[in-house]
């Protein structure tokens, strides 16, 4: 299929009468536009289908409304699954938009959720009880419990024991017909033979069907003795008796084909809070799997493979250690292993087995297990990330397809052997094998170029699943069955055992209707229908692999685009202009400026979460900058020039609009971006602070740090009237014994976020040269540090004062150290400050870190200002960016609005003593979100010591 053939079939036109039997059904969730579908279109897997429209109910009702209409539907949350189950070519329901709720119960011991809840964010609720879930996939971060429960998900350190299967309590149900099902109720059964007799007689059949057939029976206790997900799970009907267990254990791995999931509750595992873990290097792979049994005697929680190829690209992520930097990989390959314990004499002990165990083996390099958690957080963000990784150092214009398999463990080393062999015959250079080996389970990955040789990737297919099954094991351990090993469920299963999971199929699913082609599938051929081409298109973006890793970080995920979403449709553009499609791309281009240009915060969180750091913040600074006219870019060019001007007019311009009327600078407002460009004229809203206060020179003899106050001081009053985070800045030094320098000229200096941001280059540069000249001066050559009271601004002065117009003024420069205020008064203010009167501390306080923050790694330094500031310190649940980034939220409120539901919420229940972030336009967006006022953490901690 070559790339204008794939663009030309990708946009059909939707069904108007299925459109019209949705909205009927339930009105106002259609998304139909071409943005929409595109944009979805895409996930983990290495399938492209596009749907029709994409469905956003809100609740368990509208989905069963869906379901009565007998449409064709497919379920949909993290997009992370990487086998072709979460794209269609008929109706996608978003579950990832709604569907968050996380109630903790009986202490931890279980937990009730909605599929749209992340798994990370589950396991951020439990962490207080000493509690986890039992599934750990590398996809934590964004996979979600629809696609845990959908997928039978299991991962590190569950093996088969505390997989999703075996962790499952019950679940809420609406079956196909829009029948709703409570398996854990008391009457489950008789609500289940009362409403669906069919179905509840058929599993009772196929029940004694299977039990009563010894081959099926030895069949399926040896399959599901190793992580399986291949074709259903009809261990249910040898592990549960009654039709609605038997039915909730078949759900676990079905794939959305059986029904859809509103509520689970599973029971959770303890989350040991003591580990050890290491990288254990050895010369070659086979060396590698032959110490496996070894190892697990002596008991790890986790045996992780990382093959030669794995390790090439682990050596470049920046938390890789010396041991690991330091290895000429040749045919090295390492076990990534870790034991888990609760006492720390029984993790001695375990330790102390383990060096007993590398002492006895051919290791490459001496094996070192380390306690410490940035050490482990390291080597875990290694493995966890390695799919993406490896993926995106792929060639481009290739697709990534990561295969998962399982055999015996004592088979491991041999089916390696037979990888490697096929690889090399069907010219699959620089796949990677990794993955389980603890639980016999590998993950392999090819890089593919559809359109040169399709039929080699058919041909290698074919050698695989008679590799794997030869050797006794299962062609899907973890990922699912989906499109890509749909074909093959017979060759695995055998005649009787498929015909029975064809039987569950059509008493589940009499129409057929759910995630049509996904698990099972009379076609031959299908795993070699619908692949993705991929599409390069610039290189900001290419090394992406559509993983998803980034949306749950997206502060504009459930408003308009995520960052995969950007990426996407930049790469739907492509396809059309190749396509010769031109209508197409002009609709996709307009769509996109406001849903990916305007609507992205380029807060780079999307960065801290992607495995190969791709920050879309720097595509869409791009473009914007590529959209703005001559006179644009002379105006910013010009405020860079007269910025002292500027903030002081911004600042007389926000007393004015506060004084006049009520209403009327809200009408003036609105009329001036009904006339102008709404990217440009900001939104005025009665909620905003009066204008701030004006910056000024303080010059000092011997000062210890010099504080460029930020521009935000000017343009915006403090919180509440009081005297703002510049006045309790020089106030904390003071008490400290600490002089302070303000620079001359403070007043025109900016960190220059604002020109960045929008993308004028040319104002930047002008802001770069002012801003690099003065504080060489006032940090007398660079031997004082500079220091910002917005953490926004103070990642500006780092990017500006390390930005070089010319590399060799640059090289030649004296650096300048830019730090955070809240680190400065952390490490060199709070140490000299008496403890506070007893009763001044607040009693509890509600923290909302920012973007920059966390990029810059803030949080200790912020905790523990926090921590003398308040008794109780409490970071709200569903905290992220709140996407005011400077003049964003005053642009595109609704953006702020979305980016802080959560959050608000939070706060709202929490019944805080006060409220406090680390940036002033962050201090007004949760102001405007939670209706209570928040200060800069730095004045609160001035009031408490005073």
């Amino acid at each position: 299929m070559s790339l204008t053939d794939a663009g030309a079939r990708r946009l059909t036109q939707p069904d108007p009468a299925a459109l019209a039997a949705v909205e009927a059904a339930v009105p106002g969730i259609t998304r139909a536009r071409a943005s929409d579908r595109l944009g979805m279109a895409h996930d983990a897997s290495h399938y492209l289908l596009t749907p029709q429209a994409v469905l956003v109910p809100e609740n368990a009702e509208q989905v069963a409304a869906l379901l009565r209409t007998g449409l064709p539907l497919t379920f949909r949350s993290g997009g992370t699954s990487l086998s072709g189950q979460g794209v269609s070519e008929h109706l996608l329901v978003d579950t990832r938009r709604h569907f968050r709720d996380i109630e903790v119960l009986d202490d931890g011991a279980r937990v009730r959720v909605q599929p749209g809840a992340v798994l990370r964010q589950v396991n951020a609720r439990l962490a207080a009880y000493g509690r986890r879930l039992g599934p750990d996939p590398a996809s934590e971060a964004a996979c979600t419990i629809g696609g845990v429960v959908a997928n039978n998900s299991s991962g590190m350190t569950c093996g088969t024991h505390a997989n999703t299967y075996r962790t499952l309590e019950s679940m809420v149900l609406v079956l196909p017909g829009g029948t709703v099902v409570d398996t854990g109720a008391p009457d489950a059964d008789a609500r289940l033979r009362a409403l669906e007799p069919a179905l509840a007689e058929g599993l009772e059949r196929l029940r004694d069907r299977v039990r009563g057939n010894p081959e099926s029976v030895r069949r399926l206790k040896a399959q599901f003795a190793l992580k399986n997900t291949m074709g259903y799970g009809l261990n249910s009907f040898l592990d549960h008796d009654s039709p609605a267990q038997i039915l909730a254990r078949l759900v676990v791995g079905s794939e959305g084909t059986l029904a859809f999931v509103a509520r689970a509750v599973l029971r959770t595992v303890p989350a040991h809070r003591l580990a050890t873990t290491g990288l254990v290097v050895f010369p070659t792979l086979r060396a590698a799997m032959a110490a496996v049994p070894e190892i697990v005697a002596a008991g790890p929680a986790a045996v992780e493979l990382l093959d030669a190829e794995s390790l090439r690209v682990a050596r470049t992520d920046p938390g890789a250690d010396g041991v690991l930097r330091a290895l000429e990989v040749r045919d090295h390959a390492a076990l990534l292993v870790e034991w888990q314990e609760s006492a720390p004499e029984v993790l001695a002990a375990r330790e102390r087995d383990a060096a007993e165990v590398f002492a006895r083996l051919n290791l490459a390099a001496p094996a070192r297990l380390s306690g410490d958690a940035a050490v482990r957080a390291a080597l875990w963000r290694i493995r966890k990330g390695l799919y993406a990784a490896v993926a995106g150092a792929r060639p481009s214009g290739t697709t990534a397809l990561l295969e998962d398999v399982a055999v015996p463990v004592p088979a491991l080393a041999d089916l390696c052997d037979d990888l490697a062999g096929l690889f090399a015959r069907h010219r699959y250079e620089r796949s990677v094998i990794f993955g389980h080996a603890k639980d016999g389970n590998l993950h392999f990955m090819l890089n593919e170029r559809f359109g040169d040789d399709p039929e080699r990737y058919a041909g290698f297919t074919e050698e695989m699943v008679d590799a794997v099954l030869g050797r006794g094991g299962t062609l899907k351990a973890e990922h699912g069955t989906g499109r890509v090993m749909a074909p093959f469920v017979r060759r695995q299963y055998g005649d009787e055992l498929y015909e029975i999971m064809r039987e569950v199929k059509r008493l589940c699913d009499p129409g057929g209707t759910l995630n049509p082609g996904v698990v099972l599938t009379d076609d031959p051929r299908a795993h070699l229908r619908d692949l993705k081409p991929v599409v390069t298109v610039e290189p900001e973006v290419d090394r992406c692999v559509e993983c998803g890793y980034c949306e749950p970080v997206c502060p504009s995920r459930d408003l308009t685009t995520t960052p995969r979403q950007r990426i996407v449709l930049r790469r739907e553009i492509a396809a059309a202009r190749a396509a010769g499609d031109e209508a197409l791309a002009r609709r996709l281009e307009r769509e996109y400026d406001y849903d990916a240009v305007d609507t992205c915060a380029v807060d780079g969180m999307c960065a801290t979460a992607c495995p190969v750091l791709i920050n879309t913040g720097d595509l869409t600074k791009r473009l914007r900058a590529e959209r703005h006219g001559r006179a644009a870019r002379a105006g910013w060019t010009s405020a860079a020039r007269h910025w002292g001007a500027v903030t002081r007019a911004m600042d007389l311009a926000m007393d004015a609009a506060a004084a006049a009327p009520a209403g009327l600078a809200e009408r003036a407002s609105r009329a001036a971006r009904a006339a102008g460009d709404p990217d440009s004229v900001p939104q005025w809203s009665r909620d905003l602070p009066r204008g701030g206060v004006p910056r000024r020179a303080a010059p000092a003899d011997r000062a210890d740090a010099v504080y460029v106050p930020s521009c935000l001081n000017t343009m915006f009053a403090p919180a509440d009237g009081g005297p703002g985070v510049m006045a309790a800045v020089l106030r904390l030094a003071a008490r400290a014994g600490l002089r302070l320098r303000v620079p001359e000229g403070v007043q025109s200096l900016c960190c220059g976020t604002p020109w960045s941001s929008k993308g004028f280059t040319e104002g930047y540069e002008v802001m770069r040269e002012r801003v690099r000249e003065s504080l060489l001066t006032a940090a007398e050559g660079g031997r004082l540090p500079v220091i910002s009271d917005a953490a926004s601004c103070t990642e500006g002065f780092e990017r500006l004062v390390a930005a070089a117009g010319d590399g060799r003024a640059a090289a030649a420069a004296p650096a300048v150290r830019v730090v955070d205020a809240v680190t400065f008064v952390a490490e060199h203010v709070l140490p000299r400050l008496p403890e506070p009167p007893e009763g001044r501390k607040r009693a509890s306080l509600a923290l909302h870190p920012t973007c920059s923050s966390t990029r810059l790694g803030l949080d200790a330094a912020v905790a523990k200002i926090a921590a003398a500031v308040a008794e109780r310190v409490v970071v709200p649940e569903g905290w992220q960016c709140c996407a005011f980034a400077g003049d964003r939220g005053l642009l595109h409120p609704e953006l702020t609005a979305s980016a802080t539901r959560d959050e608000a919420a939070s706060v709202a229940e929490g019944g805080f003593d006060a409220h406090a972030s680390v940036n002033r336009t962050c201090e007004i967006g949760l102001t405007r979100a939670t209706g209570k006022t928040y200060h800069h953490l730095l004045e609160l901690l001035d009031q408490v010591t005073r």
